[in-house]
């Protein structure tokens, strides 16, 4: 059997999810994966490990978030299948990586769902801040799981809008944010622990400290913190099976993606730090209520809350949706109890979307014993499991340009440009990104969490799946 019809054999063992999700959704499912808390909350723990430089740092995420886009959209071109990079790294790297890969970003993404449900208490303190955070973790987690409950379409709707939101919020920001810096700067005075009251202006990025005030390592390891903020682009990956058209939605989708992701993470953030001093954007709240603070327009700051809570929300949204869809795709593979591969009357792997809200218990858990240092915690831990499947994708299409060009199979639709030094530079970065974990006290236990991780699912495999019949060797069998 040619590698092309062991692929077909991985992707049948999906079939059953109902191809509904349309080009627009995909497209704005995309960008609004990677808005989330990220962007929002994360970017004021980035600015305080690298001030101003951070600008650098999110430019550097970006490289490797485009990078990685282009692996991916030219890998699901060519298969479109909600395995994904787990089922490429099975099929073209070998049945353990395709099981490390899959299990590794389940748990990073269940995980991740507590850091964002853990943000979303922070934020309803706003309003609320004599109400327990563990009330709305249980109310808006319940919401949640109904929307992902009961159809990919209404899935697609919900998170369609909150995209919208998200979107049409930055956009205002950054009008706002421009009208400040570029034509009244007055109208921001930023009251500072070291220099009084200070008006907005690109002065501030060397006023407090100079560009680079933790030097030029504060500066690397807050690209930890932006490729945290990427995290959820490969959405579209997952997402491409159950889209109407995935080659037109995934080609799209990548186009899109590289202008907005530049303009939406480094405008806004270039702004920010010239309306708020880098010394004032902390991470007990997000950095853009305080500069809605700053320049004093009635309102605004709640409305900021609003839209901040919104991406949380949906971030939370798509995240339960992709941890729903591999926990489907490893029951799908033998590599979990059958029941969770199981679809309803919906076309929903329900129990698979059950077990994937463990990342909702945990942060409960997490947020009642660690109320001020809970999203730290969650987003270390969830950290590995990111990149990790980060790194494995670019080193998975590797292995899918090479195995492709020596079977003579027809180049994908899509290509990556730059290969094979786009893909080995983006595999490289993000191996230097895990090693910097393991030397940065806020990110230690993300390597002292993943390696033993890494271990115990060799050993499960090793153990349990290391005999089971590959597609590639049921193949082989049948010639």
């Amino acid at each position: 059997m040619s590698s092309e019809g062991q692929f077909q054999q991985i992707a049948a063992r999906e079939a059953g999810l109902r191809r509904t999700l349309t080009a627009r959704q995909m497209s704005m499912i995309a960008i609004g994966g990677a808005i989330g808390t990220g962007l929002f909350l994360g970017s004021g723990f980035a600015i305080s490990f690298a001030g101003p430089s951070v600008l650098i740092s999110y430019g550097i995420g970006a490289l490797i978030s485009l990078l990685l886009m282009g692996c991916l959209a030219e890998m699901t071109v060519a298969h479109p299948t909600s395995g994904s990079f787990g089922a490429y790294a099975e099929h073209y790297v070998s049945p353990w990586a395709g099981f490390l890969v899959r299990y590794s970003y389940w748990a990073c993404i269940v995980l991740a769902v507590g850091t964002e449900v853990t943000a979303i208490a922070l934020y309803m303190k706003f309003w609320f801040p004599a109400v327990p955070g563990w009330m709305w973790i249980i109310g808006f987690s319940a919401v949640l799981v109904l929307v992902n409950a009961l159809s990919v379409d209404v899935f697609g709707s919900v998170e369609y809008w909150f995209s919208v939101i998200k979107i049409t919020a930055i956009v205002a920001f950054l009008v706002i944010g421009s009208y400040v810096v570029f034509v009244n700067p007055s109208l921001s005075a930023v009251p500072t622990a070291d220099a009084g009251a200070t008006v907005a202006g690109f002065h501030h990025y060397v006023d407090h400290g100079g560009f680079f005030p933790k030097g030029l390592w504060g500066m690397w390891v807050a690209v930890i913190v932006s490729i945290f903020s990427y995290l959820s682009i490969e959405m579209i990956a997952v997402a491409a099976g159950e889209a109407e058209d995935p080659e037109r939605a995934v080609t799209r989708a990548f186009r899109s993606t590289i202008v907005r992701l530049v303009l939406f993470y480094l405008g806004t953030m270039a702004l920010m730090l010239a309306i708020v001093p880098w010394t004032e954007a902390g991470h007990d709240e997000s950095p853009f209520v305080k500069m809605m603070v700053a320049v004093h327009l009635p309102g605004a700051a709640g409305v900021i809350n609003f839209v901040v809570l919104v991406a949380a929300l949906s971030a939370m949204n798509s995240q339960l949706y992709i941890t729903t869809r591999m926990m489907f795709s490893l029951a799908r593979a033998g590599h979990a109890p059958r029941r969770l591969g199981e679809l309803n009357r919906r076309g929903v792997p329900f129990s698979a979307l059950l077990l994937s809200t463990a990342g909702i218990a945990i942060a409960t858990v997490v947020s009642v014993l660690y109320p001020n240092a809970s999203f730290t915690i969650m987003m270390a831990i969830a950290m590995f499991g990111a990149m990790f499947t980060w790194m494995m994708i670019f080193v998975t299409h590797y292995f899918f340009r090479r195995r492709r060009a020596a079977s003579g199979a027809p180049a994908s639709n899509f290509r990556m440009p730059g290969f094979p030094l786009g893909t080995l530079l983006g595999a490289g970065l993000m191996l230097a990104i895990m090693v910097t974990t393991y030397f940065t006290p806020e990110f230690h236990m993300t390597l002292l969490f993943g390696v033993p991780f890494l271990i115990v699912l060799s050993v499960m495999y090793f153990a349990r799946y290391r005999h089971q019949p590959t597609v590639a060797q049921a193949g082989r069998a049948s010639q």
